[in-house]
């Protein structure tokens, strides 16, 4: 009996021990993903443009680097729906990636790394020098996330299309889906943002990419895609089931790994 009490004691005590660290893990999690954070923005990016191209255009310099003063309303829409798909990758799937693979310090790391490249990893004049490393730092925190991602959203694009048989999109997706983005995903300027990007231009049947101005230098980026089509309201709201869809995925991955991890020790 002595025993059986001690042992509970014993129990009650490193639970209560542990309570302050799962407290403490969880909320570094929360603060790590930006999913439906972004995904608010693209609305509102698309409300605004709807109403007026230059409160199209303040609206979209929130949540993107480049020079928004001169972009007409294709551009805005482009631009939110590019940062959409960039963004399920590093504001959800590499976080949980580098949390299955480092637990929270490594999903901490993984997001200082990207926060420092989204300040200083451009190739201008002003952060060439310094803001290189951060840029390389980042594009080998993100290689295989950004491809799992791309991988996850046509996942998420026919799941989402079986589980809702009656949607009608406004552009059929590209027929081979794996083999747009193999061919597009590779002509990004960044070895990574290319390939969630070319799924999503995939799945829209439109054309992202081209010339754009950050810190008052011009930059021409690749097209991604060949469909120079109107991006309307309707493509966003595909674009916003495809990110949610391939977040569920994420979590029920990371779910199963973990659940076979506890199983094997």
């Amino acid at each position: 009996l002595q025993s059986s009490i001690f042992n509970l004691q014993s129990s009650i005590s490193n639970l209560q021990s542990s309570i302050p660290q799962l407290f403490l893990d969880s909320l570094l999690i929360f603060y790590c993903l930006a999913g439906t954070t972004l995904i608010r923005e693209v609305r509102a990016v698309f409300l605004a443009v709807d109403r007026s191209l230059e409160e199209g255009r303040r609206q979209v310099a929130r949540i993107v680097g480049r020079d928004t003063s001169g972009l007409s309303a294709q551009e805005v829409r482009t631009a939110a729906l590019e940062t959409l798909a960039e963004n399920l990758s590093d504001g959800v799937v590499a976080p949980l990636f580098w949390l299955a693979v480092g637990g929270v310090p490594g999903m901490v790391a993984y997001k200082m790394v990207n926060t420092l490249d989204s300040m200083i990893g451009y190739r201008t004049e002003r952060y060439r020098d310094f803001g290189c490393w951060a840029a390389r730092i980042d594009d080998v925190a993100n290689f295989i996330p950004a491809r799992l991602t791309a991988l996850l959203m046509v996942g998420g694009y026919k799941v989402f299309r079986l589980a809702s048989p009656g949607f009608v999109g406004e552009n059929e997706p590209q027929r081979s889906l794996t083999a747009f983005i193999l061919k597009y995903g590779r002509q990004h300027a960044s070895p990574n943002s290319g390939y969630p990007e070319a799924a999503l231009a995939g799945i829209l049947n439109c054309r992202f990419g081209g010339a754009h101005h950050y810190f008052g230098e011009l930059f021409d980026k690749p097209y991604i895609g060949h469909n120079d089509r109107p991006l309307t309201t309707a493509d966003m709201q595909t674009a916003v089931r495809v990110n949610r869809t391939a977040e569920i995925l994420a979590i029920t991955l990371l779910t199963v790994y973990y659940l076979t991890i506890c199983h094997l020790c």
